[in-house]
């Protein structure tokens, strides 16, 4: 009888399966996040990079001098709390009025996709056209219908530039929530709802103690990622305001976006970049630390 070989993988098998997984992660991730902490350490002109110098940890010094970076830093929060929070809640009722059954159902899945599809850049110029202060639609639907007397520079506007652009912003992301949490909700069984409005439950009762929970995990990885994305996001700031007026839309990643390529002080942008990742990052640990709790249980 011919009996077959066993052969004991050995313990360096799954690196070498992950290897090139690693070799790209540190060609693509690792090497330039190498780059931008030794760029932050050096006081680094574009236009002099012969004569870049190290200079330690002075540009974080000055920049917790630089009263545009907690302008910036405060606008940020403002930014990623807002634009995130509102779009998670319109995502969540989007999400449960497509899961129910009416005819046009189809339809409606396919035409939420419309905004999370379009480019930011032809958003940003199609939202700066609606803001228009002589020709733009919003003012003219507003003003004929006398919610106001008299058309607004909306992007013109210190106290209503930031705003204007989350809302922007809001209505391109919101379907990332409603399809995400769309997909959760098809994974609840029906046999749970059914035992609830035998128990005499009420819509409210079952979406508290049904639907939250059966999809928590599904809201929580949702948020973070959209937290990340949004926290890195500059393009439709860049084209519909270039962060003015004065600095009222600036935020982090505009304003080091803004120091590297108007001001060529990259020493200076690599060191607020950096910081934001560092939050970022504490963001994120916070979420594993959550998860890992809850796999513990």
């Amino acid at each position: 009888m011919i009996t077959a070989a066993y052969h004991r993988p050995s313990r360096w098998t799954p690196f070498w399966f992950l290897a090139p997984a690693l070799a790209i992660t540190a060609a693509v991730v690792v090497v330039p996040a190498g780059q931008t902490i030794w760029l932050s350490l050096q006081d680094y002109l574009l236009y002099e990079p012969d004569a870049a110098t190290f200079v330690g940890l002075r540009n974080f010094q000055a920049i917790l001098r630089d009263e545009v970076f907690w302008i910036s830093l405060w606008h940020s929060a403002i930014w990623i709390v807002g634009v995130v929070g509102l779009q998670f809640l319109l995502g969540l009722v989007t999400a449960l009025l497509l899961n129910q059954s009416f005819w046009w159902r189809g339809a409606a899945r396919a035409l939420v996709v419309v905004p999370w599809a379009l480019p930011s850049v032809i958003i940003g110029l199609m939202w700066t056209w609606m803001y228009d202060f002589n020709v733009g639609v919003l003012n003219d639907i507003l003003v004929r219908i006398g919610i106001i007397d008299a058309p607004i520079a909306w992007l013109a506007r210190p106290d209503l530039a930031l705003a204007a652009i989350m809302a922007t912003l809001v209505w391109q992301g919101f379907p990332f929530f409603a399809i995400t949490i769309l997909a959760g909700l098809q994974t609840i069984p029906s046999e749970l709802y059914e035992a609830a409005e035998v128990d005499g439950a009420n819509r409210r009762q079952m979406f508290r103690h049904i639907t939250l929970p059966s999809i928590a995990d599904v809201i929580a990885t949702a948020l973070l990622l959209r937290t990340i994305w949004v926290a890195n996001s500059l393009d439709v700031i860049l084209v519909m305001t270039g962060g003015g007026p004065g600095y009222a839309t600036h935020t982090l990643p505009l304003y080091a976006f803004v120091r590297a390529y108007s001001s060529m002080e990259f020493g200076y942008a690599a060191a607020l970049a950096l910081i934001l990742t560092l939050l970022l990052l504490t963001v994120v640990w916070l979420y594993v630390r959550r998860a890992s709790r809850d796999l513990d249980r």
